[in-house]
């Protein structure tokens, strides 16, 4: 069984973004961790709230617990501070399940 997120992303810098998961892939792929889709968005028709999305994907976990590691690695937070807060003005959990 797989743990898996549906996380929507308001990217404001392409080429910063494309640098972070550029970092983060090799920690992620540590913690047995994927992207499965990955999509970007032109025009969002239905929403819950009013945040702007732009970039749409699903990431991939063993299980949950594996999940908390990994967004919780002094690595990939590192990572994060650098790339990720420079290039996301808004992040979205859409959904979270278990596959």
């Amino acid at each position: 069984m797989l743990y898996e997120m549906l996380v929507g992303l308001d990217v404001c810098n392409d080429k910063v973004y494309q640098d972070y998961r550029a970092a983060m892939t090799p920690i992620l792929i540590a913690y047995q961790g994927s992207f499965g889709y990955d999509f970007r968005v032109s025009q969002v028709l239905k929403s819950q709230g009013d945040e702007n999305i732009n970039r749409v994907f699903t990431l991939r976990f063993p299980d949950e617990a594996t999940k908390e590691r990994f967004f919780n690695d002094c690595d990939y937070l590192a990572v994060k501070q650098q790339y990720f807060e420079k290039s996301v003005r808004q992040t979205t959990v859409i959904a979270t399940y278990n596959k």
